[in-house]
C-alpha cells in the first residue's frame, strides 16, 4: 500500500525548489541527494540498488496559499498548476464551522458560537471585497473558542482583543472591525454598567369599575340561537409564482449598551410601498405590504428575506380606484410555513406557501368574492362602506374567522379540511373577539352591545348544527347611598384568548386570585382585566387603570394623510398582551404619548413568543423587543458574562409589571428601549423623462436668458434660462444656446439634425460666451471659501471606498523584471555549482542570462503609473439627472485622490516633474495629474502636475471644475484620441507597471466609435495595461459595449461602491499574468 505525502505551506519555498516536483510528478523521477534515484517504472530498477520504485497508489497532495498579501508566497499555481488536479478550498460554511467549534468549546453557550461564526463569515467576505487586508480564518475563531472553554469567566469582548488589537493602531480599521463585531452582537467596548433600559412611567391606581354579566334565562333577547350551515369550501389553482430571496442585513442592538431591543433590519421594499400587517409562528415572521400587494417572509436568526410578489392576482392600480388592502394569518402543523392572505374590500382568502410559491384562492361563499367599489381615494369611505375582517387568534390550529362589518353573519373556515360554517345573527357586528376556542366576544356596531357566543347549553352541539348568543350586562359599582357609577360602553381594541397566571394575576390586582379571566384594552385605560370571564356566568369584576384622557382624543390617532390631504382612519389596532410576562404592550400616535419630544410615525405590533414582540414601521424597518422580566434578566446576565465584570459588583436592574414606555426613538411603542438608533432611511430614485421634439423655429443670438425665481418650467422658446427644448438661452435639449443648464425639469429634446443646422456664426458666438462664462466660473470657484459641507457631500459618500482602495494598494507587489542568471536550465552555460549533480545524471546543471519574475513581496524599485481619464464632456452634465453619472465620476476621482495621497512610492500618476532620493537612488514621485476628456479635447487637465492637490480645498476644486467643464464645453466626445494618447505617453517612461483607466459614460455610439476602434485603442500596446470603466448607461448602452470589448479589459459600475473591486481585479490580473 503507498503512502501519502502531504506538503504544506508550499508556497513559501522558492520557485527553483518547488519545481523539483515537476519532475517528480510529470514523469515519476526524481534524484535523492545521497545519490538514489527514484523511479517510477520497475524494469529500470532491476539489478540498480540505489533505485527506488514509486507505489502504484503513491499520491501527493500540496497545500498552498494564494498569491499575494498578506501570505506573501510564490505563485505555486502559476509554476506547477498544470500538473496537479488543483481545488481552491474555501473556509468551512456557518454550520459545519459551529459544530466544529462545538468540538473544541463543549461548555461555550452556543449563541456565542454563533455570534462568532456570523462575525468572521463577514470579515472573511469583507477581506475578499478588499474592504480590511487580513482574511481571518477558522484558526483565529478556533483560539479564541479554545480560550473561552480554559476561562470561562473572561468576557467574550477581551478575548476578541487577542486577534484584533495589531489592528487597532489604524483608526478606519479599528472602525471597521468594531463596526462588524458590533453588528453580530459581540460587545468590544462595551462596559457592564451600560445597561438603558426604558423608563418606566407609574400607572393610576387600579380600581373596580363595574361588573359584567352574562344572561342565560329571562327575556329571550338575551338568549338567542342562531343557526349554522356547513359547506365544502371551493379552491380554485394552484398558481406558482416566484418566491425571490434577498439578503437580510440583521444587526444586533445590544453591542455598546444593554437594551429591550435585540435586533433589527430593514426589509427590501420600495418607498412607495406600504406595510399592512405583520404576523408571527414560531421563530417566522411574516410581514404583508399593499402597494403592491407582497408577503415576506423571515427567520428572527436568518440571513435571508422572502418575497413573494403578488401583483398577478392584486394588480396595481392608480388614483382613484379601488386598491387593495391585505391582512395575514400564519397556518399551524401540519401546514407550516403556510399562511392565508385576506384583502379586506374583496374579501379575497388566498392560501400561500411560501416555500414552493403555491397560490390557492379559496372561495367562502357561493356568490364568491365581492367586487370592491371605486373609492374616491384608498383610504375614504371605510366606514361608509364596511370592510371584511379575519380573526386570525387560533389560525396555529388551521381555522380563522371572517366577517364584514355592519353586517349578521360569521363565516369559520377551516383551511385543513377544507369546509366553512356560517353562523347567522340577529345583530349587526363591529367586532369580533376570539377569547376561546369556543367563546366568542362580539360586539354590536350600533350599540356597543356586548355578546357572548357560545355552543347550545343543555344540548348537543353537534347534533344540532347552532350556536347560543347571550347578552352581558354591564353593571356599574355602587358608590354608596343606593347610587351608582356611570357605565360607558366602550369598544375593545385587543382582547386576550387565553388568561394571566394566577401568580401575575396577583400581583396585577394586589391580592391573592385564582380564576379565569381575560386582558382588554381599549381606548380609555391602559388595561382592563375582567375576573371570571368568560367561563363563568356569574357577575364578572373589571378592574381598570384608566387613562387621564382617551387615545381617541387625539387628532392624530384617527386619521393620516397622503399626498398632503387628509385621508381617512388607520385600519390596523396596534396592540397585543403577553399574558406570561403579565404585559399589555401597545404602539401609540404620537399625540397621545405622555412626552414632550414627539416622532410621528406608525408601527405594527405582533407578539414575539410570551417575552417578546416584533414591531414593523412603515418604512419597512423590523425590531425585535425583549420586554418580559425574567428574559430581560436572563439576556442580561449573558449579555455581562460576554463583557466580563470590571469589579465584581453585579447590576442590579428592576423592572415593575404593566410598565408603561415611551420609544425614545419611535415615540411611540409604550415599552420599548432607550436606545438612540435611527431607522433607515429610504433611498429615492430619481427618473428623467426626455420628449423628442421639433421646434420649427430659428435660431439668433446665444444668451443666458431671464431667471425664473419660481422655477416654473419653460418648454421651447428663447426667454428663459433653464428651459428645455428652446433656442438661444441656457438649457437643456435646446439649440443654439451659449451652454448648458439643469433646472430640474422634464427634458424636451429637439432633434440631432435640428441641432446640426444651427449656422456656423451661432455656433461661434456662442462658443465664445461659453468660454467666457467659464472662465468667470473659474475664477468663481478660485476665490470662494472652503465649503466643507460640499466636499464632505463627495468625500463622506466614499470614505468607505477610500479604505478599501488602500488596502488594495497595500497589496500590491513589484512587477518589473531584471535581467539575472537563471540556474536549473536544461541550456545555456554549465553552472559551476552543478558538476556533481550532472556526474549524478541530473539534465538542469545550466545556466543563462534571462528576466527573473520577482518574488512577491520584492519592494518595487521603480513605481508603478497610472493615468486616469476622467469624462468630463457635456452628455456627462446632460444626462446627470437620470442617473447621477457626473456625481459618479467625482466621487471616483475624489476617491481616487484621497486614496492615492499617501502611495506616491508605488504610483506615478502621469506627470513631467521626477525627484531623485538621495540615499538609495530610487525614483519618488510627490505629485501627479488627472487628464479629462470631453468634447473641448483630449487631454484637459484637471490638476497640474506640479501643483498636486494637497488638502481638501485643492481637492474641492477639482471637482469644481470637472462640474463646470462638462456644463460648457462643446458637444463631442474624445475618449478615443484621450486612450491613444494616454497609452502612447505613459510608456515613455520606465517604471514597474503601466496603468491606464478610462471613465466614461459609454455614449460612444453617439459619436460614431465603434467597440473595434476603442477596443484596439485599449490594446495597441501590450506593455501598458488599459481598461475602460462605464460609470454611465443609457439602458442597456454599457452592457452591449462591455460585451463586445475584450474580456476583462471593461467594466461596468453604476455604483461608486464598486469601483474599489474594479481596480482591485485590475491590479490581481496584472499580477498574475506572465506579460
Amino acid at each position: 500500500m503507498g503512502h501519502i505525502l502531504v506538503i504544506d505551506e508550499a508556497d513559501k519555498a522558492p520557485t527553483n525548489v518547488t519545481c523539483i516536483l515537476k519532475t517528480l510528478v510529470e514523469s515519476g523521477e526524481m534524484i535523492l541527494a545521497d545519490g538514489r534515484r527514484i523511479v517510477a517504472d520497475p524494469a529500470f530498477a532491476r539489478g540498480r540498488p540505489n533505485a527506488i520504485v514509486i507505489h502504484p497508489d503513491f499520491r501527493m497532495l500540496v497545500l498552498a496559499n494564494r498569491p499575494g498579501f498578506p501570505f506573501l508566497g510564490n505563485d505555486f499555481f502559476g509554476a506547477l498548476g498544470d500538473i496537479f488536479s488543483c481545488h481552491a478550498v474555501d473556509n468551512p460554511k456557518p454550520q459545519s464551522e459551529l459544530a466544529m467549534l462545538k468540538q473544541y468549546g463543549p461548555d461555550v453557550p452556543e449563541p456565542v458560537l454563533q455570534k462568532l461564526v456570523a462575525a468572521f463569515g463577514e470579515l472573511r467576505a469583507m477581506a475578499d471585497q478588499g474592504t480590511i487586508t487580513y482574511p481571518y480564518s477558522t484558526r483565529e475563531v478556533v483560539n479564541i473558542v479554545r480560550h473561552l472553554q480554559t476561562f470561562p469567566d473572561e468576557g467574550l469582548a477581551n478575548v476578541v482583543r487577542n486577534v484584533f488589537d495589531f489592528d487597532s493602531y489604524n483608526k478606519e480599521m479599528r472602525e471597521i472591525l468594531t463596526s462588524a463585531l458590533h453588528k453580530h452582537g459581540i460587545p468590544i467596548g462595551a462596559k457592564p454598567t451600560s445597561v438603558h433600559l426604558a423608563k418606566e412611567l407609574p400607572l393610576p391606581e387600579c380600581r373596580l369599575t363595574g361588573y359584567w354579566t352574562t344572561n342565560q334565562s329571562g327575556n329571550p333577547r338575551r338568549k338567542l340561537l342562531c343557526p349554522t350551515e356547513t359547506r365544502q369550501t371551493d379552491v380554485k389553482g394552484p398558481m406558482f409564482l416566484r418566491v425571490q430571496r434577498y439578503p437580510l442585513e440583521r444587526h444586533e442592538a445590544r453591542a455598546l449598551s444593554f437594551t429591550e431591543e435585540q435586533a433589527h433590519w430593514q426589509i427590501p421594499m420600495n418607498e412607495v410601498n406600504i406595510v399592512c400587517d405583520v404576523t408571527t409562528a414560531t421563530d417566522t415572521i411574516y410581514v404583508a405590504t399593499c402597494n403592491p400587494v407582497s408577503l415576506y417572509a423571515m427567520h428572527v436568526s436568518g440571513d435571508t428575506v422572502q418575497c413573494m410578489d403578488l401583483y398577478d392576482v392584486f394588480p396595481r392600480t392608480i388614483s382613484g380606484v379601488w386598491q387593495p388592502f391585505v391582512t395575514v394569518a400564519a397556518l399551524g402543523s401540519p401546514l407550516q410555513g403556510q399562511v392565508v392572505l385576506h384583502e379586506e374590500q374583496s374579501n379575497a382568502v388566498l392560501h400561500l406557501d411560501v416555500m414552493s410559491g403555491a397560490v390557492r384562492r379559496i372561495i367562502l361563499s357561493p356568490e364568491g368574492q365581492e367586487t370592491p367599489k371605486n373609492p374616491s381615494s384608498w383610504w375614504s369611505n371605510k366606514q361608509d362602506q364596511g370592510a371584511f375582517k379575519m380573526c386570525r387568534e387560533f389560525s396555529q390550529k388551521n381555522w380563522l374567522v371572517f366577517y364584514k362589518e355592519n353586517q349578521n353573519h360569521l363565516d369559520v373556515l377551516d383551511v385543513l379540511e377544507g369546509r366553512a360554517h356560517t353562523i347567522s345573527l340577529p345583530i349587526n357586528l363591529k367586532s369580533v373577539f376570539l377569547v376561546a376556542e369556543d367563546r366568542w366576544l362580539l360586539v354590536e356596531s350600533k350599540t356597543n352591545q356586548k355578546f357572548l357566543l357560545t355552543k347550545p347549553m343543555h344540548m348537543g352541539a353537534e347534533d344540532t348544527g347552532i350556536c347560543q348568543l347571550h347578552t352581558i350586562t354591564e353593571d356599574p359599582i355602587s358608590t354608596g347611598f343606593g347610587t351608582t357609577s356611570g357605565v360607558e360602553l366602550t369598544v375593545p381594541c385587543e382582547v386576550s384568548r387565553d388568561q394571566l397566571p394566577a401568580e401575575n394575576l396577583g400581583a396585577a390586582l394586589g391580592q391573592k386570585i385564582v380564576s379565569p379571566n381575560r386582558v382588554i384594552a381599549d381606548e380609555n385605560n391602559y388595561a382592563t382585566i375582567v375576573i371570571g370571564f368568560p367561563d363563568l356566568m356569574s357577575p364578572n369584576e373589571v378592574y381598570s387603570w384608566k387613562r387621564t384622557s382617551p387615545l381617541a382624543g387625539s387628532s392624530s390617532a384617527k386619521t393620516i394623510f397622503t399626498e398632503g390631504r387628509q385621508s381617512g382612519a388607520v385600519k390596523q389596532t396596534n396592540c397585543v398582551s403577553l399574558l406570561r410576562a403579565n404585559q399589555l404592550i401597545r404602539a401609540v400616535p404620537a399625540g397621545d404619548v405622555p412626552l414632550k419630544e414627539l416622532y410621528p410615525k406608525d408601527v405594527l405590533l405582533a407578539s414575539m413568543g410570551g417575552g417578546g414582540v416584533v414591531t414593523v414601521d412603515m418604512g419597512g424597518y423590523v425590531r425585535l423587543w425583549e420586554t418580559g422580566l425574567d428574559t430581560l434578566q436572563r439576556s442580561l446576565l449573558e449579555w455581562q458574562s460576554m463583557i466580563g465584570q470590571e469589579d465584581g459588583r453585579p447590576v442590579q436592574v428592576t423592572i415593575h409589571c404593566f410598565q408603561v414606555i415611551v420609544d425614545k426613538t419611535t415615540k411611540q411603542v409604550e415599552y420599548s428601549t432607550g436606545s438612540k438608533e435611527n431607522t433607515c432611511a429610504a433611498v429615492s430614485v430619481s427618473f428623467e423623462i426626455t420628449v423628442e421634439r421639433d421646434s420649427g423655429l430659428d435660431v439668433s443670438s446665444p444668451k443666458h436668458g431671464k431667471i425664473d425665481h419660481d422655477n416654473t418650467p419653460h418648454v421651447g422658446g428663447n426667454m428663459w434660462a433653464g428651459g428645455t427644448g428652446g433656442r438661444d438661452t441656457a438649457g437643456l435639449g435646446g439649440k443654439g444656446g451659449p451652454y448648458r443648464l439643469d433646472a430640474g425639469h422634464k427634458v424636451h429634446q429637439v432633434s440631432q439634425a435640428e441641432k446640426d443646422a444651427v449656422p456656423e456664426e451661432v455656433k461661434r458666438a456662442a462658443r465664445e460666451m461659453a468660454e467666457k462664462a467659464f472662465k468667470d466660473r473659474l475664477k468663481e470657484i478660485h476665490m470662494s471659501e472652503y465649503d466643507a459641507s460640499m466636499y464632505e457631500k463627495f468625500s463622506g459618500a466614499v470614505k468607505r471606498q477610500v479604505q478599501s482602495l488602500r488596502v488594495i494598494l497595500d497589496s500590491l507587489q513589484a512587477k518589473g523584471k531584471e535581467r539575472q542568471w537563471l540556474k536549473n536550465q536544461a541550456l545555456g552555460e554549465l553552472d559551476d555549482a552543478k558538476i556533481i549533480d550532472g556526474l549524478t545524471g541530473e539534465k538542469a546543471i545550466y545556466k543563462r542570462r534571462g528576466e527573473l519574475e520577482p518574488e512577491l513581496g520584492t519592494p518595487q524599485q521603480k513605481p508603478k503609473r497610472l493615468r486616469l481619464l476622467a469624462d468630463v464632456s457635456g452628455s456627462m452634465y446632460r444626462f446627470n439627472g437620470l442617473d447621477s453619472r457626473l456625481e459618479r465620476s467625482m466621487e471616483a476621482v475624489c476617491m481616487v485622490m484621497e486614496a492615492l495621497e499617501s502611495y506616491e512610492h508605488k504610483f506615478k500618476i502621469l506627470k513631467e516633474f521626477r525627484a531623485q532620493c538621495s540615499t538609495c537612488g530610487t525614483k519618488s514621485y510627490p505629485d501627479y495629474d488627472i487628464v479629462g476628456h470631453s468634447g473641448d479635447g483630449f487631454d484637459i487637465e484637471l490638476v497640474r502636475c506640479d501643483k498636486i492637490p494637497k488638502n481638501n480645498k485643492e481637492r474641492l476644486k477639482v471637482l469644481k471644475t470637472m462640474h463646470a467643464h462638462s456644463q460648457f464645453c462643446m458637444s463631442g466626445d474624445y475618449t478615443l484620441e484621450s486612450t491613444e494618447h494616454a497609452v502612447k505617453e505613459i510608456a515613455r517612461e520606465e517604471a514597474d507597471e503601466y496603468f491606464v483607466i478610462v471613465l466614461s459614460d459609454a455614449n460612444l455610439e453617439r459619436y460614431g466609435i465603434s467597440p473595434d476602434r476603442f477596443a484596439q485603442a485599449l490594446t495597441c500596446n501590450p506593455q501598458v495595461n488599459a481598461f475602460a470603466v462605464f460609470i454611465g448607461s443609457l439602458g442597456d448602452q454599457a452592457v452591449r459595449l462591455q460585451r463586445t470589448l475584450p474580456a476583462g479589459r471593461s467594466f461596468v459600475a453604476m455604483d461608486t461602491k464598486q469601483i474599489p473591486q474594479i481596480l482591485q481585479q485590475i491590479f490581481t490580473s496584472t499580477m498574475l499574468s506572465s506579460a
